[in-house]
């Protein structure tokens, strides 16, 4: 039996970034959790687990492997909250990548099938923009508008986009990287506080990637797809999607469009949402919530306490 709760919350499931070595030793002793990376292992035919137990860090972080080793971590984290009986959330989303843990989270798509999709979008992605030719940069302390302003600078017949909005004056670049390393110098120019690039592979979600969703939709076409049992506002267009037809076009135009996760926020908040639960490791999403919107309270469940004291919090309010 599901606790219940009166509390209005949402579950948001992290993307490439939050991935650590070891990062689910705390769910040692948690049966749910444990069952959740066999499954993972067994739908890749390989120890993913082993990876996240003991790295190395620099396999861990090549995009083929973080992509699935996130969206299990998460599934993993899940599984405990619901194995502790853990109140259902009225809507859920994932920062990219994430997107998957919230669809399988919502009874869309199985695990396997959710695991083994991660590993092609990767591949896929990985292949569409060769090593070294893309890059991703965030940019802090500069409006959208600005942003995008510098990006349509810097380009010179090249790509360079904006590709995360993540919270008010956050936002990610992504594109090939002279223009990318242009952009940040406009930017700085224009008055950044900081132009930062990212340690990643590829440029995600930047038209470059377009090759990608292609492979993705054929990808997709082949896996069973379900209505959701609790609404997922997609990162692409923040929507709630209900036919599996207009989520997986949303899947699909995800990989080289945009993150929306300002909107995506502050559509939960103008559901009535009051509380964020961050399931799955590290807390970069509960940063962004604290600055999307100050009144919204964002809970990090990432070992057995926190998952403990976010029940209890929901539970009692």
């Amino acid at each position: 039996m599901h606790g219940v709760s009166d509390m209005k919350f949402a579950f948001v499931f992290p993307g490439q970034g939050s991935q650590a070595v070891g990062m689910l030793d705390v769910w040692a002793g948690t049966p749910a959790a444990q069952a959740v990376m066999s499954e993972a292992d067994a739908a890749l035919n390989e120890d993913l687990s082993g990876l996240i137990a003991r790295g190395p860090i620099e396999q861990l972080n090549l995009t083929t492997n973080t992509q699935p080793a996130m969206l299990a971590a998460s599934l993993a984290v899940l599984a405990a909250w619901r194995a502790a009986a853990g109140p259902e959330p009225l809507v859920m989303a994932g920062h990219s990548l994430g997107e998957y843990a919230a669809l399988t989270a919502a009874g869309v798509m199985d695990l396997a099938d959710a695991v083994r999709l991660v590993r092609v979008r990767a591949d896929a992605m990985q292949a569409a923009v060769p090593i070294g030719t893309g890059a991703m940069a965030a940019i802090l302390g500069l409006e959208d508008d600005a942003v995008l302003a510098v990006c349509e600078q810097a380009s010179h017949g090249e790509v360079v986009e904006a590709v995360n909005f993540n919270a008010p004056s956050q936002v990610v670049i992504a594109g090939h990287r002279a223009a990318v390393e242009r952009a940040m110098e406009n930017a700085k120019a224009a008055g950044a506080k900081r132009a930062v690039l990212l340690p990643v592979s590829a440029p995600f979600h930047a038209s470059l990637l377009k090759p990608a969703a292609a492979v993705l939709a054929q990808a997709l076409s082949h896996v069973t797809l379900r209505k959701p049992q609790i609404p997922v506002i997609q990162n692409v267009d923040v929507q709630m999607h209900q036919d599996p037809t207009e989520i997986v076009q949303a899947l699909v135009d995800q990989a080289w469009h945009p993150v929306r996760w300002v909107q995506t926020i502050e559509a939960m908040a103008q559901q009535g949402v009051t509380h964020i639960v961050e399931c799955g490791p590290g807390k970069v999403l509960s940063g962004l919530v604290k600055r999307i919107d100050a009144s919204l309270v964002a809970l990090s469940v990432n070992d057995p306490a926190s998952l403990q004291a976010a029940i209890e919090t929901l539970n009692n309010s």
